[in-house]
Order: structure tokens, then sequence, then C-alpha cells
């Protein structure tokens, strides 16, 4: 299954299915607000909003999304309550375009050559998982992918990441424990620049306890990626963990602040109720989502498509 196709019959599939105990618990919950109602009125929309805040979308993105319907309802004099999931879908994709997700796009312009992608994310949330998925997807597109063990304050990041490497068949740069990660960085992008790499992806330490070093570090690898590659790295990708719900808010909020982050990946949708969080993180941070993680299998990471994360949330509402 080819991570930048079309969106398939089997992506679908598996998307509904990581999505299924936020779907249940968001539907039921919708259920109950609009049991007994014909239309959309004041209690109603009271209710959407308590439905929406536990589900983890947030308060400030609940509120937008409840203003629009409201707007709605004031233009077209009456809305039935069998209209309310067409008007939840068409404001939560709304909202989603206006931050730019990808929309099953492909993701990253590998027009630039190598194109440097480093992870940031706290420790615990999926990240060397995720490098490990995006890497096997990038070398099952025939692209020549390296990683760069820069999380060298945890002998298991390393670790697991090489075994990824193996299992995908990609190179890796790793150097020893307690290495200097902006060393490790500087080696990996030479490295990929010298074997004519597609793509190096960087990871790096997932402290949150000092933000100072964090923003010091993070800059520091930063900079040093510059002097190999000028502009890189072309995408700084922070992976958050979905099933954390307003956690992952506070770590997006710590992350924005450390360092420039320039798109997502949530993972652990699957075993979550909270898939709302993806909307919220989305809306507040202005950030785009480019990956979701629904799933164990190499092919649960998936590249987020905005339409397709709506229809799957709100498909058995009709």
């Amino acid at each position: 299954m080819a991570i930048f196709g079309l969106f398939s019959k089997e992506k679908k599939e598996i998307l509904d299915k990581g999505l299924q105990k936020t779907k249940t618990g968001l539907l039921s919950k919708i259920s109950r607000a609009i049991v007994g109602k014909s239309k959309v009125d004041d209690d109603v929309l009271d209710n959407l909003e308590e439905v929406l805040i536990t589900s983890d979308v947030g308060v400030e993105t609940t509120l937008k999304i409840i203003e629009r319907i409201e707007k709605r309802a004031a233009r077209d004099k009456y809305i039935n309550t069998a209209e309310l999931n067409t008007i939840l879908k068409e404001e939560i994709a709304s909202l989603l375009e206006e931050n730019g997700s990808v929309n099953g796009q492909t993701p990253f312009d590998f027009s630039i050559k190598p194109y440097v992608i480093m992870v940031v994310g706290v420790n615990g949330v999926g990240k060397t998982t995720t490098i490990g998925k995006l890497a096997a997807q990038l070398k099952n597109e025939g692209k020549k992918v390296l990683l760069g063990a820069a999380d060298t304050f945890r002998a298991a990041a390393v670790d697991q990441l090489t075994i990824w490497a193996e299992r995908s068949g990609v190179e890796i740069v790793k150097q020893r424990m307690g290495s200097d990660t902006a060393s490790v960085a500087y080696d990996a992008v030479k490295s990929a620049v010298a074997n004519n790499a597609d793509v190096v992806i960087i990871d790096t330490a997932g402290r949150l306890h000092n933000k100072i070093n964090l923003m010091n570090e993070l800059t520091k690898i930063r900079n040093v990626i510059a002097k190999v590659v000028p502009n890189a790295p072309h995408d700084v990708l922070l992976v958050l963990d979905g099933s954390t719900g307003q956690n992952a808010f506070q770590q997006a909020k710590e992350f924005t602040k450390a360092t420039v982050v320039t798109s997502l990946a949530v993972t652990k949708l699957d075993g979550t109720a909270k898939g709302g969080v993806v909307l919220g993180i989305s809306d507040q941070f202005k950030i785009p989502v480019k990956f979701i993680g629904v799933g164990e299998g190499i092919n649960d990471l998936q590249i987020f498509d905005k339409n397709q994360f709506v229809e799957s949330l709100f498909s058995d509402l009709d």
C-alpha cells in the first residue's frame, strides 16, 4: 500500500478501524445531545458544546465550531437535527483546511535532495516508532532513506531506531550513548549528501524537564544541519500521543515555544476515544497535521486526509 498514493479502500478500512473508539464515543454523545429534538436550538447547541469539549476537541476550537453553526442557523432560519451531521462535517473540515492540513497529498517536497526532517516530541509518544514506519514506507516508495539517531540520552531510542533501520533496509548514522546530539545530526546529514540520499530523518531527544536546555539543544541541531544543507531542516515534525488528550495540547505548547514546528503527527488514535484532539491541536496551533497513527502496523501510519478523517468520524450518524 503506497503511502503517497490515492486514498484507497484499504486505507479507509484501516482508518475506520483505528478511529472506532473515538467515533463510537462521539456519535453516542451527539445522539444523546439531540434526542427528542427536531431542530437545532440553544439546548442542542449547549449539549453539542459539552459533547465536543468532553471529546477533547478543546474549548476554543469547540466555541469556534458552535459559533459557525449558530451563524448558519441564523442565516438559514431553521436547521433540523438531521442536518447537524452534515453541518458538523463541513465546519470541521473547513477548520482543518484553514490550518493547512495536507489532505492526503504528498507531504514532502522531493525536489529537494536530501529532504531533511527533524522529528521532535517527548519520550513515550511513539516518536521513534513513527520515524521507523515512515522510513519503511518511504523505502517502499523507492526513496533512499537515511536515519540519524540523535536521541543519544536514551539507549533504548538508539537501539529501537537501529532495529527499524535493519527491518526497513535503510542506513542509520549513530554514535555511542551520551554523544553530542548535534554531532550525530551533522554526521547524518553529511552522510546523506555524500551517499545521494533522498530523505534523512533525524530523531531528537524527548526531554521536557528544562525548556531552556531543550531550546538550546534543538537550535544547535538546526544550526549544524543548515551548515551542510542550506535551509534545512525542511520539516520539523512534532509527534504527539493522541491518547493523552489535553496533555497533548500542553506538549504542543511547550515544543512550539522551544523550536519552530512545521507539521504534526498524532499517534495511538486506535487505542483511545480522544481522537478529537487532532482537531483542537491543529486549530489552536495553526500547524498542519501530516500523519496520524491508527494502529501498530507499518501501514497504520497514514498521511492525514481531512475529508476522510471527518467522514470516518461521522459516517454512522446520517
